[in-house]
């Protein structure tokens, strides 16, 4: 991301793409309160009150739908895996280490094959507020980091480029299949392995694309080089936004392992 917005003191401006600087809050009161506390204790965390889509915290819109078509989707994922014969050849570790790498372009993909959209707002300013008011603070590492602006933007440009590629189904099929066989992925026992039945996977994608689309000769780097991008959005991101209200303090991880194993 070209524009990063660091931690710093309030009298430090940010210099972000939006143009106002994160110090220069629109409620005096609020201002008031911070500069005092400012005086007395360590800076509150800029990433509750930055104008900054890198730093401004978002929560789904609709949670309860959108987290139960997130987990449909999830649920696919992990049967798409499940039902590959050539992933339960793998031994158990490898299978273990490729869903805890490849889970999340895998999810994507399923977003983008399912036509799931979804909005987002921005996390409610009083929820701030009462925190400083009480005087919560919490050490660090015991909040989560929430879901922001800039992390939500890219992964929805993400699915808006797959949605203009128009894939068939068994175009997102063999693409899944070349996701999920990563031999890059670290820690892998039977890696040769990996690498061979990716290149197959990319085989297959390249006979059906030239099939499908003759015209278009360019189609089919365009879907590896998109399907490439998609490893940029973070596992953490598509947890605490699609399935933290939903499993609550549950590992993610573990519970995709027991319906994987």
């Amino acid at each position: 991301m070209k524009h990063v917005c660091k931690r710093f003191n309030m009298n430090t401006n940010c210099k972000c793409q939006s143009g106002p600087a994160c110090d220069r809050l629109s409620n005096p009161i609020l201002f008031n309160i911070l500069s005092h506390m400012d005086s007395h204790q360590s800076t509150p965390s800029v990433s509750h009150w930055c104008n900054c889509e890198s730093r401004r915290t978002v929560v789904l819109k609709r949670p309860t739908e959108v987290c139960k078509e997130a987990s449909v989707v999830l649920v696919k994922t992990v049967h798409f895996m499940k039902n590959l014969p050539a992933f339960n050849q793998l031994p158990g570790r490898d299978r273990g280490v490729l869903l805890e790498h490849c889970w999340a372009p895998l999810f994507i993909l399923g977003l983008a094959q399912e036509r799931m959209d979804f909005e987002v707002t921005d996390t409610a300013a009083d929820s701030m507020l009462k925190k400083i008011l009480l005087n919560r603070q919490h050490g660090p590492g015991v909040e989560r980091e929430q879901p922001t602006a800039a992390a939500v933007r890219k992964l929805k440009t993400c699915l808006k480029r797959l949605w203009n590629l128009d894939l068939s189904p068994k175009e997102y099929a063999y693409l899944k299949g070349t996701t999920i066989f990563n031999p890059d992925v670290p820690e892998l026992k039977a890696g040769l392995l990996v690498a061979a039945l990716q290149q197959e996977a990319e085989n297959a994608l390249s006979e059906v694309v030239h099939m499908l689309h003759m015209e278009e000769r360019d189609r089919f780097g365009h879907i590896l080089l998109m399907a490439s991008s998609l490893r940029s959005i973070s596992p953490h991101l598509l947890t605490e936004l699609f399935f933290r209200p939903v499993i609550g303090s549950a590992d993610l991880l573990q519970l995709m392992a027991d319906m994987l194993f």
